[in-house]
């Protein structure tokens, strides 16, 4: 467990933390919460077909007109610093 968490923190500073400034508890932690949400929802992991860890896989896309056509949004997430993608329905 401990491997789990050193990453999870070592992700977190290099993500977040040294790339923001802080001014208070209250802004950590709110920085924190959003961070987290950013990394168990919509940050892609290198697992099983970069399946989300709190997300069921996406059905493929197979029909070539629907390939050709593909909308992605962006999301900007915590003021800009982290940015979640997704398809436009």
């Amino acid at each position: 467990m401990n491997a789990v968490m050193e990453r999870w923190v070592q992700t977190c500073r290099r993500e977040l933390l040294d790339r923001t400034l802080i001014w208070d508890q209250r802004h950590l932690l709110h920085a924190l919460r959003e961070f987290e949400r950013f990394y168990n929802v919509h940050r892609s992991h290198q697992g099983i077909a970069n399946a989300r860890p709190l997300n069921p896989l996406p059905p493929p896309i197979v029909d070539p007109d629907q390939i050709a056509c593909l909308e992605v949004r962006r999301r900007d997430r915590h003021g800009g610093l982290l940015h979640a993608y997704e398809h436009a329905a």
